[in-house]
């Protein structure tokens, strides 16, 4: 007959034992789950400077690899810099199956023409038609972008059959007056640009639920934080040129506090810590960009001239700019800017 004292021993061991096999066990419910991150720049972590592809930036710090590394997530880094709904389906859906868990995307800037906006705002009020490079995106979201998300989406969800699904939107980039000197966005760009951003989202927004998925918001999450906030999320013209106007590193943590519960259910928590400034562009640079925008052409000189700019000191000032002395090219960076607000107010109290 065993001792009180023995079955304890025996008690004991038998506890020790099944401790250590539990800890050297793996669980059938701790298989890796695969996350496939699907999209254009946003989702490429475009802006954060640590781009390891050549052709699709695809960087580690990117909101996807950070949700993967957190959550211990197989990742499949499918998104890629320029990508249109049409790339995502030709080059992006391969990487889904029914065993896919998670799916994220931001799609749909380059379909309507981001970039090219961007350029054209950033221009001289008198050089630049901003307002009709925005209705052109607004006509292409009116006519094509509703089919191309239906399309896209069902693909999706017939590839991705058992995944949690986020799509998210863009945030609004501008909340105040430019602070760049190589660049011109009056006031009413950035609100046409913003405002040309909230019919976007509403229409993934309404697209994506209507697919079952569930639409991230950035545009709460990121205000305060726009180009020339006191804490950017967002740069403004950056170098390399590819970072502009992208989500920096903290932009990217921004956007995984979002995707990370909407896909897992469980909040993203980031050691947060200062953020570098973002590097800015020499002044070199930042003229060179200036002269690209072929402000002394015929046609935009005779604009200059309309909007009540002396034609002949824009082409003093561009050809300040190819001089090497600093301080020289700082002020007719400076004095271009002094011109272009006032071709602003003169074209306004025109409309």
């Amino acid at each position: 007959m065993r001792t009180p004292a023995r079955l304890s021993t025996l008690a004991g061991a038998l506890a020790t034992t099944l401790t250590i096999a539990a800890l050297g066990a793996t669980p059938a419910h701790a298989v890796t789950k695969t996350y496939v991150a699907l999209g254009d720049s946003y989702s490429a972590g475009v802006g954060s400077g640590g781009s390891t592809d050549s052709t699709c930036y695809r960087s580690p710090y990117g909101y996807a690899p950070l949700i993967a590394k957190q959550r211990g997530l197989t990742l499949s880094y499918q998104a890629c810099s320029g990508a249109t709904t049409a790339d995502v389906t030709s080059k992006q859906l391969g990487a889904l199956s029914s065993a896919t868990s998670y799916v994220s995307m931001t799609i749909g800037g380059n379909d309507v023409g981001f970039a090219n906006t961007i350029t054209e705002c950033a221009k001289p009020a008198w050089a630049s038609d901003c307002a009709g490079s925005i209705n052109a995106g607004r006509a292409i979201l009116t006519n094509s972008m509703p089919g191309r998300y239906a399309a896209l989406f069902s693909s999706i969800a017939g590839r991705a059959t058992t995944a949690k699904v986020a799509i998210g939107g863009y945030p609004h980039i501008f909340q105040g007056e430019d602070c760049n000197l190589a660049t011109f966005f009056s006031p009413s760009d950035e609100q046409g640009i913003n405002s040309a951003t909230d019919d976007l989202d509403s229409l993934i927004s309404t697209k994506a639920r209507a697919a079952g998925f569930t639409f991230v918001d950035p545009r709460a999450a990121f205000t305060g934080h726009a180009v020339c906030d006191s804490t950017e999320w967002i740069n403004g013209l950056s170098n390399p040129i590819v970072d502009s106007y992208h989500p920096n590193k903290a932009g990217n943590v921004g956007y995984a506090t979002l995707f990370g519960p909407a896909l897992t259910g469980v909040a993203y928590s980031a050691l947060r810590t200062a953020a570098a400034a973002p590097s800015g562009p020499t002044l070199r640079v930042q003229a060179d960009k200036v002269l690209a925008m072929g402000l002394t052409s015929p046609a935009n000189l005779r604009r200059a001239r309309a909007a009540g700019v002396d034609p002949a000191e824009v082409t003093r000032l561009m050809s300040a700019l190819r001089s090497a002395d600093s301080v020289t090219v700082d002020r007719a960076l400076a004095r271009l800017h002094a011109l272009d607000r006032h071709a602003t107010a003169v074209l306004a109290a025109r409309a």
